[in-house]
């Protein structure tokens, strides 16, 4: 019980990492957009000068959008109970399958811990829709290749 606690928690410190690691780049867009914009002068050729403000106004507001979806994000995660452990595959479980191992938290992509290859998968996700509520002994085919479910945490 201890290891697969320890598993998760260490899982779920990864997913975490990962969010922050992605906030940290967008925030530092949007800090070089901001410079960006103060620190242009008006110059002679004033149409050039209108359209790479306007340029840079439209990145600010993409990368705006890319923050607010690391919120959401950070947000879904929030909502993992580390603590818990459950037969049926739910938000937080880690599966154990003959093909991969995945832990249901957010999209985070390949995660390694104790030498061990685990997907982070948001439960939305096709293959997290086909494993959420599923069991031990449980298959599901996906991308024409079958998943046996050995263990869930």
């Amino acid at each position: 019980m201890k290891e697969a606690l320890d598993i998760k928690q260490n899982l779920f410190n990864l997913c975490l990492e990962s969010i922050d690691s992605r906030f940290q780049t967008i925030q530092n867009t949007i800090n070089e957009i901001q410079e960006s914009l103060t620190s242009e002068t008006k110059s002679s050729a004033g149409d050039k000068h209108e359209t790479g403000r306007a340029m840079l106004q439209l990145e600010r507001e993409k990368a705006g959008n890319q923050l607010a979806e690391i919120n959401k994000t950070k947000v879904a995660l929030s909502k993992i109970d580390v603590s818990t452990t459950s037969q049926t595959v739910g938000l937080g479980s880690v599966i154990y399958t003959n093909q991969a191992n995945y832990y249901i938290a957010i999209s985070a992509g390949e995660l390694t811990y104790n030498n061990q290859k685990f997907y982070a998968i948001s439960p939305n996700t096709p293959i997290g829709i086909l494993l959420m509520g599923k069991t031990i002994n449980d298959a599901i085919t996906f991308r024409v290749q079958n998943f046996k479910i050995k263990s869930v945490l």
